[in-house]
């Protein structure tokens, strides 16, 4: 499975030329490594072993070019945004692969682009920009506006997701007040910005969002489900389970008395998720899970994977192997 880093860790990661000359290597060296694909060039003078960056998520390889384009600039003008504050800020890119690390700079600030990096020019006021990690970036707010109007609109809606998600879970638990206050900052934003390429999508994926999603799968289950013409969507939906322990379900599709869950591989595939325990000793307490779900509730389960997501026809598809019908049909 791939695995995140978090930023300093993709900062150390980075390794600049006189680094790589400090340790021993040569400049021809550093050529045939090149060549040879043991090493991959990230800016100019930053480099980065294929070793580690292979076993890398997107967003993560995104962490290790932008501490690599930061460490190159040379004015302190720049802040980062769109997906490279998104990164930054742990906000998940849904199939979606930068190309570039993106900066914005004052308008007037000669500085062109240049393959790998990206630059705007746009007058950020005071409260848009924050910094994390020793980097100056767009703020939460700022960079969730950005990205929720220049992605599609399944990766606009799980970006906005998780910022919410970061806005409003306190102590594990759902702050709906602090929720409405941060859809309606949101949506002033908005207003404030008519005109702007994408501020239509930007207003939908806000007003669509729930920090209760815990997964951009969960995200784009839950906007193909909406978009079939299921209304009563309930998210962590508890069931009572054995021995006065509790389970939790991703979606309840109220309208259809069933129970939908998005089934990432990661939590059986990856270490860190499955808390000690063996790939074949999850899926075994999924099992037992899930047919106590189903015989205590008398209500259908439907577990979708990524291919089952990707459009709302492909979900259509995969809740009428369930015998589950959107409305009206």
């Amino acid at each position: 499975m791939p695995r995140h880093l978090s930023f300093p860790d993709a900062a150390a990661a980075v390794r600049s030329r006189s680094q790589l000359r400090a340790q021993g290597m040569s400049e021809r060296e550093i050529v045939r490594a090149l060549q040879s694909g043991h090493l991959r060039k990230l800016q100019r003078n930053r480099f980065v072993a294929v070793a580690v960056w292979g076993d890398l998520w997107p967003e993560s390889r995104h962490l290790v070019e932008l501490s690599a384009a930061a460490a190159e600039m040379r004015t302190g003008e720049g802040v980062a945004s769109y997906v490279s504050a998104g990164a930054l800020r742990e906000l998940p890119f849904y199939r979606h692969i930068p190309e570039a690390v993106h900066f914005t700079l004052p308008a007037g600030t000669r500085m062109s682009s240049r393959p790998g990096l990206q630059r705007h020019h746009d007058h950020l006021p005071e409260d848009d920009i924050d910094t994390v990690f020793g980097i100056r970036c767009t703020s939460l707010e700022r960079t969730t506006f950005d990205l929720a109007r220049t992605l599609t609109l399944e990766a606009a809606v799980a970006v906005a997701d998780a910022a919410l998600r970061q806005t409003t879970m306190v102590a594990g638990e759902y702050d709906m007040l602090a929720a409405d206050v941060w859809r309606e900052r949101m949506l002033e934003r908005c207003a404030r910005s008519r005109g702007v390429r994408g501020i239509r999508q930007a207003e939908l994926a806000i007003r669509f969002a729930d920090g209760r999603s815990e997964s951009p799968g969960e995200s784009v289950s839950r906007l193909q489900l909406s978009r079939l013409g299921f209304r009563r969507l309930r998210l962590q939906v508890p069931v009572p389970g054995p021995a006065g322990t509790r389970y939790r379900v991703d979606i309840e599709i109220e309208d259809a008395r069933t129970f939908f869950e998005f089934d990432g591989l990661g939590k059986y595939l990856d270490e860190s998720l499955r808390s000690g325990r063996t790939a074949e000793q999850v899926v075994l307490d999924e099992k037992r899970r899930e047919d106590w779900i189903r015989g205590t509730t008398q209500k259908r389960m439907v577990r979708a994977e990524s291919a089952h997501i990707v459009s709302p026809a492909a979900l259509a598809q995969r809740l009428a192997a369930f015998g589950v019908m959107p409305p009206g049909h």
